[in-house]
């Protein structure tokens, strides 16, 4: 009998896929996608400008190259976030007083409020998966996960033979 992990759904069994960490991250990823993105629809902002306003937030002054750097987007993709953020009056970009080629970047009042509703919606979204481990399972998964993370960005990706069996070989040989 198969158990809950190796059949997230309850259906069918995952075979060589129980210890493969991509398809069950890509899984939990693509529902949270899913429910974080309705749940933050009222705001009226795109995808990814949570997490932007979390490392404005914790890190202010911050550049955006160092924002797309560390959410892992194109760097056209965090501009577009930030001029949204900053037509909203959700945050300020000013000019290093160091580098006049950086922007420097804040919250402000307003963003922050927002965010923090932002941040309710989203732990909302969050909170069955809270509910079934302990905090000390949650902290072990996260680290986990940023440990995964920083392994794969460590590394080189594999080089991919092409397939086999396409049906372009000639016969005999």
């Amino acid at each position: 009998m198969a158990n809950d992990a190796a059949t997230p759904s309850g259906g069918l069994a995952w075979g060589v896929f129980d210890t493969h960490v991509g398809p069950v991250v890509r899984l939990v990823r693509n529902e949270l996608v899913v429910r974080i993105t309705e749940a933050q629809a009222p705001f009226g902002l795109r995808f990814g400008t949570l997490s932007t306003m979390v490392l404005v937030d914790a890190n202010p002054g911050c550049s955006q190259a160092d924002l797309a750097r560390e959410l892992a987007i194109d760097k056209s993709v965090l501009v577009s976030i930030v001029d949204d953020l900053e037509a909203k009056g959700l945050a300020k970009r000013t000019r290093s007083s160091v580098d006049r080629r950086r922007n420097s970047l804040t919250l402000t009042a307003a963003g922050k409020r927002v965010m923090q509703e932002m941040l309710e919606a989203t732990g909302a979204v969050e909170q069955p998966m809270r509910d079934a481990m302990s905090q000390e399972e949650l902290r072990t998964l996260v680290a986990l996960l940023r440990r995964a993370y920083s392994a794969l960005m460590g590394s080189e990706p594999p080089t991919v033979p092409a397939p086999s069996g396409s049906g372009r070989e000639s016969e005999g040989g």
